[in-house]
């Protein structure tokens, strides 16, 4: 089974949000890209690529989570969301 088939460690998912949260959406990039099955990387993943500009791209990781990119808020914000969706247990998929 290839890593990118496995559920993310909790762990990596909230160093992800710290990195794109402190402007480092590269590195974040680097570690939500190893786990494509995972719905809580999926949701990070979109928001890096629309922090990048990338909406096309965003939008694939959004369906991929079964989320809707939301232009109103913020990426800050829903990297907020996330966050909190992390700290409060189960995966953060709808």
């Amino acid at each position: 089974m290839d890593d990118r088939d496995k559920a993310a460690p909790r762990e990596k998912l909230r160093a992800a949000v710290d990195h794109a949260l402190g402007g480092d959406w590269q590195k974040a990039h680097l570690i939500v890209q190893d786990y494509e099955d995972d719905p809580t990387a999926a949701w990070i993943h979109a928001v890096v690529h629309r922090i990048e500009g990338d909406l096309a791209n965003a939008g694939y990781w959004y369906r991929r989570c079964r989320r809707a990119l939301r232009e109103e808020v913020s990426t800050h914000d829903e990297l907020r969301e996330i966050a909190a969706a992390l700290r409060a247990g189960p995966p953060a998929d709808r």
